[in-house]
């Protein structure tokens, strides 16, 4: 357990007027600044080999203070909530403050609260998200015999964060976040295969751990795993692919969202750096980052500066029209903050990063998209992936893929990775399914050592001449 815990939160014990006083001083010669308050709870339980092989709780509590002149940004923080501490971070702070640079301030918009009275560690109690792993694990083992490994993960936080501005305004919300995934391992004739299914949101544990949620979720890990039993090696070389609806959204989010950051965009580091007006994607290809769906993992009442998360349109029909904002990088392009600005924990200062970004639905049945493969692969799920920013390449595996023959998908295949750079294989979209579907809730994002909650997705995708790796 962190220090600083107890039964009193972080936003009663906080000094107010001091830190107003402190921040209002620090920020009087700068650009922007911000208080940033965290009182976090979290819970995590992990199933494994027929007995719980770990539980454990932790609880963290602390605050940042940033001072922002230009491009450059002083950054303390503490888990103290003491006077001195606030000071003292502020001292630390104001090595950025070199003066106004006369650029237009960016007004602070509120947002409407999403989650304030969603506690998900308030229900239920320990014993009972024990016997539910037990449960689990039984009903996996019950349903096939070839079953020789099940693990269960359960997971649960709330996170009260205040952000307090230098005008004295002051934004208070609670975020609440919980997962539950479950991995099986079958065996057959010596071939061990893993399928896997893991969901969440910000909710109450209530609606995933419910029974007929998770026994759907059980059977779609054995399906899985069942599948990849009798997968053949994948082929190799240049083909078309056809990706499902949803989880494979990941290929957006990692090939072309992150090329879609602010920061990455003002230091000319991404490949779509000046393009804004460019066609950079096919005809009917719309990508849009929205922070304001109700319980879904990436999304929030604001971000971690205080600004309204919204629905943003990045490229529209196969335009690029605009990026992912922060408030200083928007303040430096001389546009408006987009309710981006993003931060793993009171620790971290925040930066342009994406909440829930997905390609929007097209007109296709996906019945008449896979009718056009004539000889291909259906990704049907990714497992991890990496890109390069600068080039949009990307290496992803695939953890369920078909062979596609004739429109008709045949037998699984096993170990083929999917290799391509974003902006081609987006210039490369021949068609775009009418079934948009967001990822489960599992998404999380990393960029320069923070990692952030994040949801992906999109239709059915038929994307021309991407690269296969396999083992043939």
């Amino acid at each position: 357990m962190t220090e600083g815990t107890g039964a009193e939160s972080a936003q009663d014990i906080f000094d107010w007027t001091t830190a107003q006083r402190v921040l209002a001083d620090a920020a009087s010669m700068a650009d922007d600044g911000e208080i940033y308050l965290e009182d976090a709870r979290a819970e995590s339980f992990v199933w494994d080999d027929g007995r719980l092989r770990q539980a454990s709780y932790n609880a963290r509590r602390g605050f940042g203070l940033r001072v922002v002149s230009g491009g450059m940004a002083g950054y303390g923080h503490s888990t103290s909530l003491e006077r001195e501490a606030i000071q003292r971070a502020a001292d630390a702070a104001v090595i950025a403050r070199s003066g106004r640079t006369g650029s237009p301030d960016v007004a602070l918009i509120r947002g409407r609260p999403l989650y304030r009275d969603v506690d998900p560690l308030a229900a239920p109690e320990f014993s009972a998200k024990t016997r539910l792993l037990e449960q689990i694990d039984s009903y996996l083992r019950n349903a096939d015999p070839q079953v020789v490994q099940a693990t269960i993960h359960l997971s649960g936080e709330r996170r009260a964060i205040s952000i307090l501005r230098p005008d004295g305004e002051r934004l208070d919300d609670a975020r609440p976040l919980v997962t539950i995934g479950i991995s099986v391992v079958v065996e057959r004739a010596g071939r061990r295969e893993t399928g896997s299914c893991s969901m969440g949101g910000r909710e109450p544990y209530a609606r995933f751990i419910a029974r007929e949620r998770w026994k759907d979720m059980a059977d779609e890990a054995l399906r899985i795993a069942r599948v990849n039993l009798d997968a053949v090696p994948a082929p190799v070389g240049e083909m078309d692919v056809v990706l499902g609806p949803g989880w494979p959204g990941v290929l957006i989010h990692e090939a072309v969202g992150h090329g879609l950051e602010g920061d990455f965009n003002r230091k000319g580091a991404s490949v779509f750096a000046g393009r804004i007006g460019e066609q950079v994607a096919a005809p009917g290809v719309t990508i849009v980052d929205d922070g304001t769906f109700e319980n879904r993992r990436g999304s929030l009442s604001f971000d971690d500066e205080g600004t309204r998360t919204r629905r943003n349109v990045l490229i529209e029909d196969g335009i690029l029209v605009g990026y992912m904002q922060d408030r200083m990088n928007a303040r430096l392009m001389g546009v408006s903050p987009t309710g981006n600005g993003r931060r793993q924990s009171y620790a971290h200062a925040p930066m342009p990063r994406m909440t829930n970004t997905f390609m929007e639905a097209g007109a296709y049945d996906p019945r008449e998209i896979l009718k056009q493969l004539k000889r291909g692969i259906y990704a049907a799920n990714f497992g991890g992936g990496q890109v390069d920013i600068t080039n949009g390449k990307f290496v992803f595996r695939c953890t369920e893929a078909y062979l596609v023959e004739d429109g008709a998908i045949k037998t699984p295949i096993a170990g083929a990775t999917v290799i391509g750079d974003g902006p081609r294989a987006m210039r490369n979209v021949l068609m775009v399914g009418n079934d948009l579907q967001m990822d489960a809730g599992v998404g999380t994002c990393g960029k320069a050592g923070q990692n952030v909650p994040t949801g992906v997705g999109q239709p059915t995708l038929y994307i021309k001449g991407l690269t296969v790796g396999g083992q043939q």
